[in-house]
């Protein structure tokens, strides 16, 4: 079949990838002059499947009315005369029960999994280098509190099939050297052996130069003005040029912009855009900074090393689709990351970025057929991206394709 892909993040290209791989003519469209320059481009580049729990969980009510007001918080609720906002925040809310959790977690894990080898599969026989570790995530606690919540989820994620192993503040440090000047102040951590790191928007734009020797063709500059809709099929795709194309079938992977092309089709999508800040630091030799990527569980942040640089992101803004920087994001950031690690020097400007998550109420993204016959979804990974990617792309070239896929489909129907 014809397939034109809508987008070009790691969500789009993965698609594409997987489309082409089952012998389908596949275009993909995207704005941005290359692959990668949005959601994809400067995230927390963790793969962190067995750390993939959802923010909608039982513990997040004590945690919101903390935040609430912090310039600062981990989680900014920004109020807005937006009633997806409001209907969003809703759907969160109901998906905060110890039922949907449990079943979040468990559709997230599974399709993690999948996601972590097909990805592994693809970096071996593509060749792909995007400054990938494979040393494990860190998850360190300077809260007994939650340390010790910590404890029944590393269970709950071992028995899912994610070894997660408790550690203590001296295995912390042996694990992670780096750590040794808040040492003190950590009580414990969690630690998983199987997941990785590494850039996404390397591994995108080396995956669709890949594509185009597959024969994808890429339509890059074409802003997406409407997909257009005739006798409950899409009947094509017109840009804002005014030029219109069209396929057999297509695929939405647009992240957060996605509701905004399909609600004048009469589909409301439950994805809502959650603004992600980093900072990327260049290290100057010698720099000591971490090669374990680590999540800072009392900030919510994550600090992963890309070769020479560090990269540190987190954070969650629910603000519309506002990318302007927040100075005081930023520099909550970047005094964090001082206090973490006092003797880090940065070889250079420090690179600064916001992107919007596309998030789902409860972080399980939709992948699959719509109510339109010949479109497909896949979209709303929020902070798990990265994670999800291989493994949603193989699951959508598969509906696409009518093949049984490797993992239940059921969970992630839109």
């Amino acid at each position: 079949m014809r397939v034109i892909v809508l987008g070009a993040g790691v969500i789009g290209v993965t698609s594409a990838w997987y489309l082409a791989q089952a012998g389908h003519e596949v275009t993909v469209v995207d704005r941005q002059p290359d692959a990668g320059l949005e959601t994809s481009f400067a995230n927390g580049s963790q793969i962190s499947v067995c750390h993939a729990e959802p923010w909608a969980n039982p513990a997040v009510f004590s945690k919101l009315l903390r935040w609430l007001g912090r310039e600062d918080a981990p989680l900014l609720w920004r109020f807005r005369l937006d009633p997806a906002q409001w209907a969003w925040g809703l759907r969160f809310l109901a998906q905060c029960g110890p039922t949907r959790t449990r079943q979040n977690i468990e559709a997230l894990v599974a399709l993690g999994l999948h996601s972590r080898t097909s990805l592994q599969v693809l970096r071996t026989e593509l060749n792909l280098q995007y400054d990938q570790l494979e040393k494990g995530i860190l998850h360190f606690y300077t809260d007994a509190r939650e340390f010790e919540h910590a404890r029944p989820q590393a269970e709950l994620m071992t028995q899912l099939g994610c070894p997660r192993r408790v550690v203590s503040t001296a295995e912390c440090l042996v694990l992670e050297p780096a750590l040794q000047h808040i040492g003190p102040k950590i009580v414990g951590g969690t630690y998983t052996p199987d997941d990785e790191s590494g850039d996404a928007r390397k591994f995108t734009q080396q995956l669709a130069q890949r594509c185009v020797s597959a024969g994808v063709v890429f339509r890059y500059g074409s802003t997406i003005a409407a997909i257009q809709a005739e006798a409950g099929k899409i009947s094509g795709v017109r840009l804002a040029s005014g030029e219109a194309l069209a396929a057999d079938a297509y695929v939405l992977a647009l992240g957060s912009y996605a509701p905004l092309l399909t609600a004048p089709l009469g589909m409301s999508l439950p994805v809502y855009p959650a603004k992600g800040y980093s900072i990327t630091i260049p290290l100057a030799e010698g720099s000591e900074a971490p090669i374990v990527s680590l999540t800072d569980d009392g900030y919510k942040l994550v600090y992963s090393r890309l070769g020479q640089r560090l990269r540190v992101a987190g954070t969650a803004e629910f603000c519309g689709y506002d990318t302007s920087l927040n100075r005081a994001r930023l520099e909550a950031l970047k005094v964090r990351t001082k206090e973490v690690f006092p003797t880090l020097k940065a070889a250079g400007e420090i690179e600064e970025w916001a992107g919007l998550r596309p998030a789902t109420p409860g972080n399980v993204p939709l992948i699959g057929a719509s109510r339109y016959s010949n479109l497909f979804l896949n979209v709303g990974h929020g902070t798990l991206g990265w994670t999800l990617a291989c493994g949603s792309g193989q699951l959508l070239a598969d509906l696409v394709s009518g093949q049984v896929p490797a993992i239940d489909p059921v969970r992630y129907r839109p």
